[in-house]
């Protein structure tokens, strides 16, 4: 019999005092141990962040930054923490509270049904989402079926998702993988490359608790667009072994 997943989550922090709290609360109430990562967080940031640790010692790992690294550089740091610690799987989730820890369950026992596949939220929006992100991401969703040729990745761009530990840090050990707002969708094209499963859950998702988004305007979308043409290169260097597993799979 296979051995049971080890779930850890993963939780990138940047001047998220006002929501951490009840993001963490809501994740121990699943029993899961919870990597915090400080990414260069302001000081009443991260006074939160040691006493959060504190308060939860056993069951809340708190790691440091000392400058910010970035979104995707914080939750790769949240995953090595979690493979050296034992675990197999790592959840991510946002700091901000915009995604329902309630189905952190629902998340974990489709990792245990498909444990070498991504579980990958896909979004169900209320009336809180601002109108212009929601039609942003359109554009991306189109890019990454282009770069996989295929629709197997319903929403690259969800921060709710869970990793198999191993092949996630082999990838990452292997390529240069941007570590800004450019993570999420990046690292799921580059796995859907690597012949891994993306299993689609759609998750409640509700914009923000806080108010506090760390999106850059003009540095994010550079770095999408390069990270958009770069992807597309590399889909073109693959797109035999993308065609052929797609006719296969037929």
């Amino acid at each position: 019999m296979s051995n049971p997943l080890r779930v850890a989550v993963v939780i990138p922090v940047y001047n998220h005092e006002h929501a951490i709290g009840t993001v963490v609360d809501a994740v121990l109430r699943h029993d899961l141990h919870c990597v915090l990562v400080d990414d260069g967080c302001q000081p009443s940031c991260a006074a939160v962040l040691r006493q959060l640790a504190a308060r939860h010692a056993e069951r809340v790992s708190l790691l440091v930054h000392a400058h910010n690294r970035g979104k995707g550089g914080a939750v790769m740091t949240g995953l090595r923490h979690a493979a050296a610690a034992g675990y197999s799987h790592a959840l991510q989730i946002d700091a901000d509270g915009q995604h329902d820890a309630a189905d952190i369950a629902r998340f974990v026992a489709a990792s245990q049904a498909a444990p070498q596949a991504v579980i990958n939220g896909q979004p169900i929006y209320d009336q809180s989402v601002p109108r212009g992100r929601l039609y942003a991401r359109y554009l991306t969703h189109v890019w990454v079926w282009i770069n996989t040729l295929s629709l197997d990745i319903r929403d690259s761009m969800c921060g709710f998702r869970i990793y198999p530990l191993a092949t996630t840090l082999r990838l990452i050990d292997s390529t240069h993988i941007g570590q800004r707002m450019d993570f999420d969708t990046e690292i799921l094209v580059r796995l859907h490359w690597r012949g891994l499963r993306i299993v689609n859950h759609p998750t409640r998702v509700h914009y923000p608790l806080d108010g506090v988004s760390h999106f850059k305007l003009w540095l994010d979308n550079v770095l999408i667009s390069r990270m958009h043409a770069r992807l597309f290169l590399g889909m073109l260097l693959r797109s035999p072994l993308l065609l052929w597993r797609r006719l296969r799979g037929r």
